[in-house]
């Protein structure tokens, strides 16, 4: 039976061997930390549990196909609810707007807030949809390095409406220009922090991930975000897939420019191909040894990271949901200084994601369990300890201001995690959440490939590579990279 190892035991791992596995192939993954997930894990402080990292969840179809390939039931292992809520959205003006899943509720609520009416955002949000359905089977589903992917119709149509993506205009200039109202324009110029990056220097193309929430909705995992780990976890066990959690890989073992194998801290083994859902930059830098990295690939400008401060609330807030933001007043400043500064504004937006809202065991009767989390840029050797305090305060001042509360009497239990801590827990490089930015209009072409074109039988899934960051793409990353993979074939001198 042909190998696969995979390093990393990240959602895009987990999911590359469920695939693998189904292809044909005997799967080991291997974890440097003693629990799968990567930045989809979760703890506890005190009474209160928390999602360490991703805390929005779309397109539950990506998880359900994993079950599907398997011919289980999803809904034997995984369950969820779609949000009649998306967001909140809070400004210092007092402005308050509720995103509603329902678009007729939506375009109401825009229309009585904002006064912008229902046909001009309705035109916006199809001319996205448009952009998505057009560019999706080339840019999401499919190897970006691969020439035979682009000899086709879909390639063709999608250069007919070339205009249509506006990748030569930023992402707030098409948002200004078809939006106008600025509460409305703030609103969708946030999206670009899905992907870690600016929405003044990222191209319009990127209105297609509003689309995406937009059409497909937000959902919440019974139990949490880290169900969705957990129930992937175990799907890849029950299929033979074996986890080794706590062996880290030291080495990818290479003969003749091809993989033959790996060396952990524990023991050396032979495998057909091997796969990492490492962040591509410590792939290369620590596993390949001597093996000259793509520079051009490497360099590019890392994403956004982010300080986020857990806290344990005695007090529940009606007019917070799920998701919920507090936008800073000068939006240009604040992303000017994440990426031209490398350091946070004065004034910063502040997310603030409660699953007790939904999950009602994730805090104690009466309290409320709050990840609060400000974009920053990644660890450029910054004094993390003094941005940290500094956040903590202004964070505070901000949400007692706009929430009429004081907060410094309602936190009972308190982490934090910043960027450096978000490389020594995840490795990922810098602690850039998303690997590299997509501030560029080439970004897409740019990022890894899920293959190596220098040695054979290696491969990349995940966060760091194509198509980008987030679990909706690392599972679409996993997809990918498992279509590459060749179908094993039986040697029968050696099996």
């Amino acid at each position: 039976m042909k190998t696969a190892i995979i390093i990393g035991a990240g959602i895009g791992g987990i999911a590359t061997a469920i695939r693998l596995c189904h292809k044909g192939y005997l799967v080991s993954v291997f974890e440097a930390n003693d629990y799968p997930g990567g930045k989809l894990s979760a703890f506890s402080l005190g009474d209160y549990r928390f999602d360490a990292g991703p805390s929005l969840f779309t397109m539950p179809q990506f998880v359900n196909e994993l079950f599907e390939l398997h011919g289980e039931k999803p809904s034997d292992f995984f369950n969820y609810k779609k949000k009649k809520i998306a967001c909140q959205y809070f400004w210092e003006d007092q402005t308050q707007i509720t995103q509603f899943a329902e678009q007729k509720l939506f375009f109401e609520e825009v229309e009585s807030k904002l006064g912008v009416p229902a046909r001009v955002l309705k035109k916006y949000l199809d001319r996205a949809k448009k952009k998505f359905d057009l560019t999706a089977p080339l840019f999401l589903e499919q190897s970006l390095h691969r020439l035979k992917g682009f000899l086709n119709t879909k390639t063709l149509k999608a250069l007919i409406h070339l205009n249509l993506y506006e990748i030569n205009q930023n992402l707030h200039s098409v948002n200004a220009r078809q939006l106008k109202e600025p509460h409305l324009v703030q609103m969708y110029d946030r999206y670009a922090t899905y992907n870690g990056s600016s929405p003044y220097l990222t191209p319009g193309i990127m209105t297609l991930i509003q689309h995406l929430e937009q059409e497909y909705g937000t959902y919440v995992p019974e139990g949490g975000m880290e169900q969705i780990t957990a129930s992937l976890f175990e799907l890849a066990k029950r299929k033979g897939v074996r986890f080794f959690l706590g062996e880290k890989v030291n080495e990818i073992l290479l003969e003749d420019k091809k993989v033959i194998g790996v060396k952990t801290q524990n023991q050396k083994l032979k495998s057909d191909i091997v796969l990492s859902n490492m962040d591509v930059f410590p792939t290369y830098k620590n596993l390949l040894k001597g093996v000259t990295p793509p520079k051009k690939i490497l360099s590019q400008e890392r994403s956004s990271s982010a300080v986020i401060f857990y806290w344990g609330i005695q007090k529940t807030f009606d007019q917070l949901d799920l998701h919920n933001i507090f936008f800073s007043e000068d939006y240009h400043k604040e992303f000017d200084a994440i990426f031209n500064q490398k350091t946070t504004s004065d004034d910063f937006t502040v997310y603030v994601n409660i699953t007790s809202k939904d999950v009602p065991k994730d805090a104690p009767k009466g309290g409320e369990n709050w990840f609060v989390m400000i974009n920053t840029p990644a660890d450029h050797g910054q004094d993390w300890e003094e941005i940290k305090n500094e956040l903590r305060k202004k964070t505070i001042a901000k949400l007692n201001r706009m929430l009429k509360v004081d907060l410094n009497t309602l936190i009972q239990e308190e982490e934090v995690l910043t960027p450096p801590m978000i490389q020594q827990k995840t490795s990922s490089h810098l602690g850039a959440l998303y690997g590299s930015s997509s501030n560029d209009k080439m970004a897409a072409f740019l990022r890894h490939p899920n293959f190596s074109s220098e040695i054979k039988n290696l491969y990349f899934c995940g966060g760091s590579v194509h198509p980008g960051g987030g679990i909706p793409l690392c599972l679409l990353s996993a997809k990918i990279v498992t279509d590459l993979v060749p179908v094993p074939t039986i040697d029968t001198e050696n099996d």
